[in-house]
């Protein structure tokens, strides 16, 4: 039994009448690349991007911070632009591409790791998935850097123990690196 809404009140209907497909479970096909790799959306439909990554593909360095898109642990790389994944429905992403922390440089990877450990700039580790996405899409986008400040383009992410100024020195050093390597 399904309910169904018209007008002011909620009535039973039969099943499967007037839900969507993607509520049943009778949706299309539907594909998402991930860190390279096609998956398939197939029962994920009106679900967060965040619980796909981490249920449905084992991805779980995205993570449930506030579930608000506030604290920046969950962002992804969604088409080149940096996004709370708990706040996208996989909806959304359909024919997208999608990278995370996995599907990151591991290159630069370990030159974050070793700047920050460097400057202090860790300590729990629970932002530090976010704030190596924001490195990425940054490296990739050294234009945002251009037209904002590393404060302003890292305000989406938290971190509750270290304070910035050890981050937004490493940051600060990316971006310029960033910068030089466009200008080549």
């Amino acid at each position: 039994m399904r309910f169904a809404f018209s007008g002011d009140e909620f009535s039973a209907a039969p099943s499967g009448t007037l839900a969507p497909d993607y509520l049943n479970g009778r949706g299309t096909t539907v594909t998402v690349r991930v860190n390279g790799g096609e998956q398939s959306l197939d029962g994920w439909q009106g679900r967060r991007l965040l619980d796909y990554l981490r249920d449905g593909l084992g991805l779980t360095g995205a993570k449930e911070g506030c579930g608000e898109g506030e604290c920046g642990a969950c962002t992804v790389i969604l088409d080149g632009d940096p996004v709370c994944s708990c706040l996208t429905l996989t909806d959304t992403v359909a024919g997208c591409t999608v990278t995370t922390v996995e599907g990151l440089d591991p290159e630069l990877v370990r030159w974050l790791q070793a700047r920050l450990d460097a400057e202090g700039g860790v300590q729990c580790g629970f932002c530090t998935t976010g704030f190596t996405v924001m490195a990425q899409w940054l490296r990739q986008s050294p234009e945002a850097a251009r037209e904002n400040s590393v404060e302003k383009l890292l305000e989406g992410n938290l971190c509750r123990c270290t304070g910035y100024v050890q981050l937004l020195s490493v940051f600060r050093e990316l971006v310029t690196q960033a910068a030089r390597s466009a200008a080549c």
